[in-house]
């Protein structure tokens, strides 16, 4: 099914928690397909060969080919918690996943002990996704901010977005793993060339980061977002201290870094998964109801989708750009078969 977006309308803005509204621009569209629909509070989009892999809030892992949905269980060690934009997060495939049939997953989970997120190791055996190793438990967690974005970097290393759990000053604790950007061996060990000896502390002073990639010659870019609008898109390099709660937006201060982009006081993105392609980054906004564009190189940004509510997760793969819509999540206005996976070429031929 293919249809021609065109445009969307600003909505009011609201401190609440995650995300703001972001003011749009009327940006038209190209043509977008639909690939699935009657989605579940989709959060990561994940691909191998021609199948896509996505995880939904409530605790499913949806398999999508030849545009049939097919909802997967997943037994998990932990009950999943049911608090404001948390559950199943963050996933990411093996890269010997054809052979291993393993992948990593970020939940939130409540127990005894309080409320918590852990990276954990999935083995899909006879279409259930079994949890098998745990790889980091007791990353902080509240009643917002979980992070929960999970990508094996080029360097083999799993990383992880960690949200400061609305506890700002965990922030700036290099003790703690709350406000933080995360590396990890794909054991679960910490690596040896680490910035903080033992520690699994990439970068610090992050308030929510939910998106991150690399560009082709190797480049970490991550995003973040801001208290009252400032969200951010960083270039994240180890040991850096990105400022939250003390400097945010435009802000500077000696010692702490200050984003490439940001969307200053007077707008809002929540920009949540992202992609590189061609020295631009593709980001999903959440409050902005877009896929954001940012040129890397005339440090310009422009909406590349607009009109299909909120989005929070990209993909790009060859010239195609895979996003997903999240209007079921309590906090969207859903149609009808929300919400959905969509494709859309990046060729300008097409």
């Amino acid at each position: 099914m293919i249809f021609l977006m065109t445009g969307c309308t600003d909505n009011e803005q609201q401190n609440t928690g995650e995300e703001e509204n972001a003011s749009s621009n009327n940006q038209e569209n190209k043509e977008v397909e639909v690939v699935a629909e009657n989605l579940d509070v989709p959060w990561s989009i994940e691909k191998s060969q021609d199948t896509f892999y996505l995880t939904e809030r409530p605790g499913n892992i949806v398999k999508i080919e030849n545009g049939e949905v097919e909802r997967q269980s997943v037994e998990l060690k932990k009950e999943i918690a049911t608090a404001a934009e948390a559950g199943l997060l963050g996933f990411v495939l093996d890269p010997d996943f054809s052979e291993t049939n393993l992948a990593y997953a970020y939940y939130t989970y409540q127990d005894s002990a309080g409320q918590f997120n852990r990276i954990v190791t999935l083995r899909l055996q006879d279409n259930t996704w079994i949890e098998e190793d745990l790889l980091l438990d007791k990353i902080p967690s509240g009643s917002y901010h979980h992070g929960g974005r999970l990508k094996i970097g080029p360097d083999g290393k799993l990383y992880a977005t960690a949200g400061d759990a609305s506890q700002e000053d965990i922030a700036q604790d290099q003790e703690s793993l709350g406000g933080k950007i995360l590396r990890l061996n794909l054991d679960g060990t910490v690596p040896n060339d680490n910035p903080f000896s033992n520690s699994y502390v990439f970068s610090y002073g992050h308030r929510n980061p939910q998106g991150m990639t690399w560009s082709s010659s190797g480049t970490f870019y991550a995003t973040e977002h801001g208290n009252s609008a400032n969200d951010e898109v960083n270039k994240i390099e180890k040991g850096n201290n990105y400022g939250w709660p003390v400097i945010e937006g435009r802000q500077e201060q000696e010692g702490m870094v200050s984003p490439l982009f940001t969307s200053g006081t007077d707008t809002t993105w929540a920009p949540s998964g992202m992609d590189f392609y061609q020295q631009k980054l593709y980001v999903a906004a959440l409050r902005g109801e877009a896929v954001l564009e940012f040129d890397l190189e005339s440090e310009e940004y422009r909406q590349a989708v607009s009109g299909l509510g909120r989005i929070r997760d990209v993909l790009v793969e060859e010239d195609s750009l895979y996003f997903i819509s999240n209007k079921t999540d309590g906090r969207g206005n859903p149609d009808e078969n929300d919400d959905k996976l969509y494709r859309m070429s990046l060729s300008e031929t097409d």
